[in-house]
Formats: structure tokens, C-alpha cells, sequence
């Protein structure tokens, strides 16, 4: 039986065991495959999980400064290629790999990343929400791009050709690279910032995935879908789409397409002012021509030809309602008489005294009745005769002329200007009670100031 010192503590075992997996060649740099297991994300953290087969499984991990680095996001189930290192767990006595790098087994990263911030960003609807409508006639335009490649160039070249006056400016940010994304947004930020642009075209050339990644980074997709000037993107070829593409209001295949969607061409543009303007003068010198044929229309009505016809029908209306008290008048006094000859006929086939007396007396009251009814009729209506004839004398032009005013006509037109007379002029002036004729001796024009 072994001494007591032979016998080692755990802690002894487990540190040289830690020792042995860190001296081991073969196991500081391990390629392993396997599926994703036990995978629960942790924001900003270490990620702990674990990596199997068909027949064995092994804990791994991954710091977050590691984890950071990948380009997509690792799911349950998901089968991938990792790089690390194996050693040894002291304080569980267990064994793991510390993975360095990961990516898809069978599917680029970068492609695999694209594709799940792809259905994220669509599951949220932000490529279905409301484009922005390009300013058709735009004074400033920004556009964020590298100053020294051919984009900032083929829009330069394309704008001055189309709408000269438009006013561009560049914002250089960096299109490649780690830090390009971040670069991209402060640009975009500042642009929104500054308030003073009709449009926003960000773009670059073509390239590798790599080279266009920034364009499929999250923070630069939300950064463009939150600004409040429309956003035209173009990046990289036809062929090429990004989500920078696909979260902006209008996609442009080429750097000068986004230049001609930001621009309309001047000339046309000064040629259809150049219609509109015919088209208004047009349009205003028909109405000119409408109001003055109605004004010559107002000045030839009978109103101011024929003042008189303006009292014709109230003259008219006051003789139909005289005949028509008249006529009722004699209607009544008819029917009167009628009644009472039918009581005189009645009176006289009855020889009763009483009767008689009786029946005298009922007609001689009668009669007070209806000459007192006639004479109150007969009064009313005069006194409505009379309120109407006054009514119509005052709206009587003739009644005006009473007063002392006269018109004067030459020729049968009336004159209403000095400017229409002459010295030794022959003219009529018209009077209430009838016509006088004048010659013109001497005119005196008013003074305006002085009236």
C-alpha cells in the first residue's frame, strides 16, 4: 500500500493536467467541426457553449472580444468550422476549447451574416416602410462616398451636365474596412443634422463582399432608415445588392444613375416652364376677353338704356290690383242687393205686420252695415292704393328729377363724362316735366384733388 505522501490533491492533479494540455503542440492550435449546442446568447459577454457529433461532444468557449469579431449570429443546431486551443478547466476539472475564430461549415460568414440581418431587418418590416419621395427639383445635395474614387467623380460629371445650379457637397468617409461603418453613420447623422439638404446619396464602387460588408452592417441600415432626407444608395455594381440598398428610399445601379434620380435635366425643365407660361397667358387672355364681352353686355342691359322699364311692372302690378278692388267692390254690392231682394220677396208674400216691421227694421240695419263695411273697405283700400303709388314714386327715377336734377344726352346717348363734350355742342337736357335744348359754351373739367 502506497505512503500517504504518494497521494496527490486534487487541486496538484488538475494543475498538471492544465499543464499538460498548454505544453501539448498538438492541441494549442485545433480545427475542429461540429453543431452548435446549449448556445444561449449573451450580450456583451463571454459566450459559453458547446460543439458535437454524432458521438461525442466538448465544452468550448468564446470571449466577447473574440465573438465580436464574427460577422454572423451562431444558432442551435448551427453546424460550423472553429479554430482554437484545448485546455483545461482547473475548478471544474473539465476539459474545453477556447475558439479564436468561427464560421459557417458549407456557407461563407459574411453571406450567412447578410442573410440573417437580411430577415431581421425584413421581419421588422423596415424595407416595407414608407420611401420618402425625391425632391424633383433639389438645391443641395449630399453626398457621402470616398473623395478620391470614381463615385464622387461620375456624379459631379453627371449633375453638371443635367442641373448645373444644384449645389453638391461632399462628406469623404471611409467605404472599406472596420472602422468604415462607423464612419458612414457619423456621416449620415450629420447630414440630418445639418438640415439644410434636399437629397443624400451614399455609395461606392464594386467589389468583394468584404470590401462592401460596411454597407451590410446593422448600425449603418438603421442610421439610414432613421434619417429624415431621402436617401439614394448606390453601392458597388448592378449585380451587387446591400442592405444599404435595400433600407433606402430609391436603389441606384451605378453612381450616375443616382445622379440622374437626384437631378432632373434643366433644359427640359426650362423648356415645359417655357409651355406653362404659354399655357397661362393663353388662359388668362380668354378670361380677359370673357369679362369684357359681360361688362359690355352689363353696359348695353336695359338698366342703363332704358331706366324707365325698371318701375314698368310695378306700374303695371298697381293698375291690375286697382281693377281688381274695384271689380270685388262691385261683386260685394251685388250680392248685397241680392240678399236683399230675396228678404223684400219673402217680406212681400207675408202679410203679417209684424213680420214686416220686423223684417224692415233688419234691412234698414243692414243697410247702415253694409254702406259702413263698403265705406271701411273702400278706405283700407285706398290707404293701400295710396302707400303703393308712394312706394313706386319713390323708386322712380322721375321722382329724383323732381328735385332739380336733369341728364344730359347728345345723339340719344347719355352723357356721363366732360370729356364727351365739345364747345358749341348741341345737347338735350332732360327735365321732370319735360325736354330742353342747349348748346355747349364753355367746360370746365372737375378737380379731383379739390372734390
Amino acid at each position: 500500500m502506497a505512503d500517504r505522501e504518494d497521494y496527490l490533491s486534487v487541486t496538484t492533479l488538475t494543475r498538471y493536467l492544465k499543464r499538460k494540455f498548454d505544453a501539448d503542440p498538438y492541441l494549442g492550435r485545433v480545427y475542429l467541426t461540429g453543431e452548435i449546442s446549449n448556445f444561449r446568447p449573451r450580450p456583451n459577454a463571454h459566450q459559453y457553449f458547446s460543439l458535437k457529433d454524432d458521438h461525442a461532444k466538448i465544452s468550448a468557449i468564446m470571449f466577447k472580444s473574440a465573438f465580436a469579431k464574427i460577422k454572423f449570429q451562431p444558432e442551435e443546431g448551427m453546424k460550423v468550422l472553429v479554430t482554437g486551443r484545448i485546455s483545461l478547466y482547473e475548478p471544474s476539472g473539465s476539459y474545453q476549447i477556447y475558439v479564436e475564430r468561427m464560421e459557417p461549415d458549407g456557407v461563407g460568414a459574411l453571406y450567412q451574416a447578410y442573410e440573417q440581418l437580411k430577415r431581421k431587418l425584413a421581419n421588422e418590416g423596415l424595407f416595407e416602410q414608407h420611401k420618402r419621395p425625391l425632391v424633383k427639383y433639389p438645391k443641395r445635395i449630399a453626398v457621402i462616398t470616398s473623395p478620391s474614387g470614381a463615385v464622387i467623380r461620375d456624379i459631379i460629371t453627371t449633375t453638371r451636365r443635367r442641373f448645373p445650379i444644384v449645389q453638391l457637397v461632399l462628406f469623404p468617409a471611409l467605404v472599406q474596412g472596420d472602422a468604415a461603418a462607423d464612419d458612414l453613420v457619423r456621416r449620415i447623422q450629420q447630414v440630418n443634422e445639418l438640415g439644410s439638404f434636399d437629397t443624400l446619396i451614399i455609395g461606392r464602387g464594386g467589389g468583394s463582399i468584404e470590401d462592401l460588408w460596411p454597407f451590410n452592417e446593422e448600425r449603418v441600415a438603421r442610421a439610414i432608415a432613421a434619417s429624415e432626407i431621402p436617401v439614394i444608395s448606390s453601392v458597388g455594381h448592378e449585380t451587387d445588392t446591400t442592405i444599404a440598398d435595400l433600407v433606402a428610399d430609391v436603389r441606384a445601379a451605378t453612381p450616375t444613375a443616382a445622379a440622374e434620380l437626384a437631378t432632373p435635366v434643366l433644359s427640359e425643365t426650362l423648356l415645359a416652364i417655357s409651355q406653362w407660361r404659354g399655357r397661362l397667358l393663353q388662359a388668362m387672355t380668354a378670361q380677359i376677353q370673357l369679362d369684357r364681352q359681360r361688362l359690355k353686355q352689363v353696359r348695353e342691359s336695359y338698366v342703363f338704356t332704358q331706366p324707365q322699364r325698371l318701375y314698368e311692372g310695378y306700374t303695371q302690378r298697381v293698375a291690375q290690383l286697382t281693377d281688381q278692388l274695384v271689380n270685388a267692390q262691385r261683386q260685394q254690392l251685388a250680392h248685397k242687393n241680392q240678399q236683399f231682394s230675396t228678404v223684400q220677396a219673402r217680406l212681400s208674400t207675408h202679410l203679417l205686420t209684424g213680420r214686416l216691421t220686423n223684417g224692415q227694421q233688419q234691412l234698414t240695419s243692414l243697410r247702415h252695415e253694409l254702406a259702413s263695411a263698403s265705406v271701411t273697405a273702400i278706405n283700407a283700400n285706398k290707404t293701400r292704393l295710396q302707400s303703393l303709388i308712394n312706394e313706386l314714386d319713390l323708386l322712380s327715377p322721375l321722382k329724383i328729377m323732381t328735385r332739380g336734377y336733369s341728364y344730359v344726352t347728345v345723339d340719344d346717348q347719355v352723357v356721363r363724362s366732360v370729356t364727351q363734350l365739345a364747345k358749341k355742342q348741341a345737347v338735350t337736357l332732360h327735365l321732370a316735366d319735360g325736354q330742353a335744348s342747349a348748346t355747349i359754351d364753355d367746360i370746365n373739367k372737375a378737380d379731383k384733388e379739390k372734390n
